[in-house]
């Protein structure tokens, strides 16, 4: 007669189980969720036009000279042997949970407590608005991945080494490849951990391995639209940006500028005035882009001769994301609360048609699938993290990094860099705000004095 053994763990091991129970449990409720929402929206979301510009790139890779660069192409590519959006969604969702499982690590390893760092995910874990961007065919999931990546490398240990700092720019480099905005936010990375002196050989390293891949991919776009940059939309950004308070009677351009002039279009949002039909630059001749260095001639010529009424819009629009209430802007957008019962058709277009016929023959309108969406819709609005709370938690990050720069500052700066970065070269969104939440949880999670008194492995944190 055969009996069931059980099996004991040595007893370090069960005590180490043990410590990450709760993250445990809420990682297999935040998995849940994930399932729930591949079950309730069929096949995944797809945006006109961003998701199959995304698709078609990864088909036939080449740099954009639009907003979107290679680095997210380039993981659709990978999954394209299964020719399935679906897959693409579900990889989203393991990116997801293992973007929450980094935080949780990294913290544990700087001596956080295990309450501390199984909150400090919560909000990416549980937060519905996360829920969707994962379902979506968009870069954003990749691009958080990256960044708290980078940031975990960075703060693995107390002492940074050579090869962190430089396996570090290896993946800012790829965020930047993935949303432009990790440019600035490698450089803003740079500039605090020279700050802390953290060594000229470990900055050496960052910032080779950071930007030998950009000026390859620079190089190659070079080769394809006759310039060396990563986008050729970055000009185009930065005039839409200045749409809402330039005065070209205080501006005075050059001639060759003046056409770029506000002519009384008014849209809602900077961002707008990128696709306004009536918009100055819409009215020249030729795509939009192909006038991407004289709008950016005409945006930076708009700041220095308007300092302060930039300021005061970046500020206004940065504002937006600590509201209540959450505010569309565009008017046109759905800030928050998307999950509802439908189905959506999606447009009459030749692209579309041939990203079905090269990537996935099945793709087709997103329907809602019961019980599981209705379940989705109903708990959408009691998981949202709201304006405030992301106020309040900016401020524990920043009261963590007063109390423990060595530790604190890094993540802290990267937040409001990704807070403030894209509002500064374009306008705000919320979907820009969600990069912000778990960096900032990891900066404010590093204000529990725990770890000041020492490291995991004996030596100060602080």
């Amino acid at each position: 007669m055969l009996t069931a053994t059980r099996v004991q763990l040595p007893a370090p091991l069960r005590r180490r189980a043990a410590g990450h129970r709760v993250f445990a449990v809420l990682l297999v409720l935040a998995a849940a969720l994930r399932v729930l929402t591949m079950l309730g929206y069929r096949p995944a979301t797809l945006y006109w036009y961003d998701s199959f510009t995304y698709l078609d790139t990864a088909v036939h890779p080449a740099p954009s000279a639009t907003f979107h660069p290679i680095g997210y192409p380039l993981l659709l590519r990978a999954l394209l042997p299964f020719h399935s959006v679906e897959l693409i969604a579900a990889v989203q969702h393991a990116i997801g949970l293992a973007t929450g499982t980094l935080l949780y690590v990294v913290l544990r390893r700087r001596s956080a407590p295990g309450w501390v760092a199984a909150l400090a995910p919560v909000p990416l874990l549980f937060d519905a608005s996360f829920l969707r961007l994962e379902h979506g065919v968009l870069s954003d999931t990749q691009f958080i991945f990256l960044v708290v990546a980078g940031l975990a490398v960075l703060m693995w240990s107390p002492k940074l080494s050579t090869r962190a700092a430089a396996g570090a720019g290896l993946l800012f480099a790829a965020a930047a490849l993935t949303r432009t905005i990790a440019l600035p936010l490698l450089l803003l990375v740079v500039l605090v951990l020279a700050v802390q002196r953290v060594g000229w050989r470990r900055l050496a390293a960052l910032v080779l391995a950071g930007t030998l891949p950009l000026a390859g991919y620079a190089g190659w776009y070079a080769a394809h639209h006759g310039r060396f940059a990563l986008s050729g939309a970055d000009g185009v950004a930065l005039w839409a940006r200045t749409m809402t308070f330039a005065d070209c009677a205080r501006i005075q351009p050059p001639p060759d500028l003046a056409p770029l002039c506000p002519n009384g279009t008014t849209v809602d949002a900077a961002s707008e005035y990128v696709w306004a039909p009536g918009a100055s630059l819409n009215r020249l001749p030729g795509d939009r882009f192909t006038h991407n260095d004289e709008a950016r001639a005409f945006a930076i010529e708009a700041i220095l001769a308007q300092p302060l009424d930039y300021l005061a819009d970046v500020a206004a629009d940065t504002a937006i994301a600590f509201s209540w209430t959450p505010i569309p802007h565009p008017q046109r957008v759905t800030p928050a609360f998307g999950f509802r019962g439908g189905h959506w058709e999606l447009p009459a277009q030749p692209l579309i048609d041939k990203v079905k016929r090269e990537y996935d023959p099945d793709i087709r309108g997103l329907s809602s699938v019961s019980p599981y969406a209705d379940v989705l819709i109903a708990y959408q609005y009691a998981a949202y993290l709201r304006g405030p709370v992301l106020g309040l938690i900016l401020l524990l990050g920043a009261f963590a990094a007063v109390r423990r720069p060595r530790v604190a500052l890094l993540p802290w700066a990267v937040a409001v860099g990704l807070l403030v970065g894209p509002v500064a070269v374009l306008d705000f969104d919320h979907r820009y705000v969600l990069p912000v939440i778990p960096v900032a949880c990891l900066a404010a999670a590093l204000a529990h004095p725990r770890g000041e008194k020492s490291g995991r492995y004996g030596r100060p944190t602080a």
